[in-house]
């Protein structure tokens, strides 16, 4: 594994390299998509990106932790989550690459 994050202008490059936008329009294009996805998990909708997998919101209750170093029980407040499951299609690409590595 290299290790690599993929950033935002990362993914820029890739669009203009092969789409053909300009760095500006690709640049814009990536900003729009990522808007639109965090503007639907904000409102609590799940969004599904076909062979690839689905980001989910759930909300999880309060409920009573422990300070590891204390012992001490502590509350946590109730809060949303975001999950990703990623697809069948993506979960088989990836054990594909492993197989191909370990060869």
């Amino acid at each position: 594994m290299s290790g690599k994050t993929i950033t935002r202008a990362d993914l820029c490059e890739a669009v203009y390299q092969k789409v053909g936008l300009s760095r500006t329009e690709s640049a814009d294009l990536v900003e729009m998509v990522l808007g639109e996805i965090s503007d639907c998990l904000v409102e609590g909708e799940s969004v599904k990106l076909s062979s690839f997998g689905t980001f989910l919101v759930r909300s999880k209750g309060e409920r009573i932790g422990r300070n590891p170093k204390t012992g001490e029980e502590v509350p946590i407040s109730p809060r949303r989550v975001m999950v990703f499951k990623p697809s069948n299609v993506l979960k088989q690409k990836i054990n594909e690459q492993l197989a191909d590595d370990a060869e």
